[in-house]
């Protein structure tokens, strides 16, 4: 009994084994600022809530203006990220980390799972190392506290030449998954075989990310065809959908490709 609070939790985000998840990443002006679609959070959430996607990744601060959206009995579920990074802001070379909030504070708050980022590919061991120690302290705090984590293992770097390349995305998946991740976050390799073969080797369900919105909306969604076809359990898309022309027929043209697979 002592997963009990992780399975509930867990089971609010995917539904069931079958079900391919939309989660919308909506943290990004933790980063960057107000990108276009963040200005007015409390209706984008809005919006999304109404499309009755799976679930919205936060921040504590953003979802302050926001908690009515996470009121209604079919209300998304609810993921926090507990960290902060200026990477997405000054680039990748040395992808540094600090801790903004804690699991407990992200239970207090009605949470559904928490969210912590995890690079490799720098050359430094000794950042390496601390990331590993970083993520699994948070990962036996959830274990203690019934909450799951969801790590977000990315390739950043010195070392790095392609962030997309399935042999990193195969090996920091694999670690994510055998420091004690509930769901794992992370790059699309581009094709679903390849992305297949990451898949088959992480016993952890892995959601793939979206990243910058590139092209129009039949590219992102062929891209999403591709992911639910390798076998991914869902999407963590943010900019692809709250800078779509109309967010909550975009949501819904998602949410049908995904039914399809």
């Amino acid at each position: 009994m002592s997963d009990l609070g992780k399975r509930i939790r867990l089971r609010r985000i995917l539904k069931n084994e079958q079900h391919k998840a939309l989660i919308v990443a909506f943290d990004h002006a933790q980063y960057v600022g107000p990108i276009p679609g963040t200005e007015d959070p409390a209706a984008q959430v809005r919006r999304f809530a109404e499309a009755q996607v799976d679930g919205i990744l936060m921040t504590i601060g953003g979802l302050k203006h926001c908690t009515e959206s996470f009121y209604s009995e079919n209300a998304p579920s609810l993921i926090l990220r507990l960290d902060w990074t200026p990477i997405w802001r000054v680039g990748p070379e040395r992808p540094e980390t600090c801790m903004v909030a804690s699991v407990e504070n992200a239970l207090a708050l009605g949470a559904d799972a928490v969210m912590t980022y995890m690079f490799m590919g720098t050359g430094d061991p000794d950042f390496e190392a601390g990331e590993i120690a970083r993520n699994a302290k948070i990962a036996r705090e959830c274990e203690s506290l019934g909450m799951p984590h969801i790590i977000e293992p990315l390739a950043r770097g010195k070392e790095v030449k392609d962030p997309n390349d399935p042999q990193w995305v195969r090996l920091h998946t694999r670690i994510a998954s055998e420091l004690g991740a509930d769901l794992i976050k992370t790059d699309y390799t581009g094709d679903p075989v390849t992305m297949r073969s990451v898949i088959e080797v992480c016993p952890t369900p892995i959601l793939a990310l979206g990243g910058a919105k590139t092209g129009s909306d039949e590219a992102t969604l062929e891209v999403i065809r591709g992911i639910a076809q390798s076998g991914a359990q869902g999407l963590v898309f943010g900019r692809n959908v709250f800078q779509a022309e109309n967010v909550v027929a975009f949501i819904r043209r998602v949410q049908a490709v995904l039914a399809e697979a």
